[in-house]
């Protein structure tokens, strides 16, 4: 039987050009598959790159954000331990005042509100000497700015509030770094000192279980980051203009004036909505 006769033009240049049979009657050179698999390969390797891109730009991180090493500006009071600068919630590092809703008793055994006295007292020594600059020392669990703060002429607020005896030194986070100024508080009956009172992390455990994030003792933890309340101590507010329990308790817990909310002690704000 006769053996079939080749191509011969054709397997001339299959046997020049190294190409071999992809299908009936076609022929590619290897040259150009190798050109063409680099080719795939590099665009699967950018599509992989823009999805990984996208998974970090959406997912949430695990970090705190940075934040620049100073906040400076003019500062609204929120208590007696905590200001307000640029929109920014900041919280003295180092010391702990009583709360918007405490009472504590003065030298003659009278109750008056310690933490809206304590306010008061840092809202006028801040005005003395502004702006105020606040040196970041880390983030707590709300997201709180906590900061070593400074008045224009240089003087320490922390120092100068456990001085004059509206807050106290809190040596969980201070490790003692104001107790020469409490001391020189307690000798001279100043402040808190004049009377009777409880330390304000031990009035936050017994009284207001489940405060609001803002006041709560503050924990240094490492976590995402836990979302606003979205109210604002300013303006000021009555209970007529509040629109839930849970907005008034805050502003009870959290803001100078909202002792006012409380006509009766007992805790609990704007009643006729709780």
């Amino acid at each position: 039987m006769a053996k079939p006769q080749r191509n011969n033009r054709s397997y001339q240049w299959r046997k020049r050009s190294g190409g071999r049979r992809l299908g009936r009657g076609l022929a590619a050179p290897l040259p150009l598959l190798f050109v063409v698999l680099v080719a795939a390969g590099a665009l699967m390797s950018q599509a992989v790159t823009k999805q990984r891109i996208a998974s970090d730009v959406s997912a949430p991180s695990n970090s705190t954000s940075p934040q620049p090493a100073t906040i400076a500006g003019v500062a609204s009071v929120i208590d007696g331990d905590t200001i307000e600068i640029h929109g920014q919630r900041i919280r003295f590092n180092g010391i702990d005042a009583p709360e918007a809703a405490q009472q504590c008793a003065d030298g003659k055994g009278k109750p008056y509100r310690c933490g809206a006295k304590s306010a008061a007292a840092l809202g006028q020594y801040l005005a003395a000497s502004s702006p105020i600059k606040c040196s970041f020392v880390t983030w707590d669990r709300y997201h709180r700015f906590v900061g070593d703060c400074r008045r224009a002429d240089g003087a320490s607020v922390a120092a100068w509030m456990v001085e004059h005896g509206q807050a106290l030194d809190w040596p969980r986070y201070s490790n003692g770094a104001y107790s020469a100024q409490q001391a020189s508080a307690q000798a001279a009956k100043v402040g808190l000192w004049a009377g009777t009172f409880q330390a304000p992390w031990e009035w936050r455990a017994a009284h207001v279980e489940g405060a609001a994030p803002s006041r709560e003792a503050f924990d240094i933890v490492s976590r995402p980051l836990v979302a606003q309340s979205g109210y604002s101590c300013e303006p000021r507010r009555t209970c007529k203009q509040i629109g839930s329990c849970e907005e008034a308790q805050w502003y009870l817990r959290n803001c100078s004036w909202g002792g006012k909310l409380d006509r009766d002690g007992d805790g609990k704000a704007c009643e006729t909505l709780c």
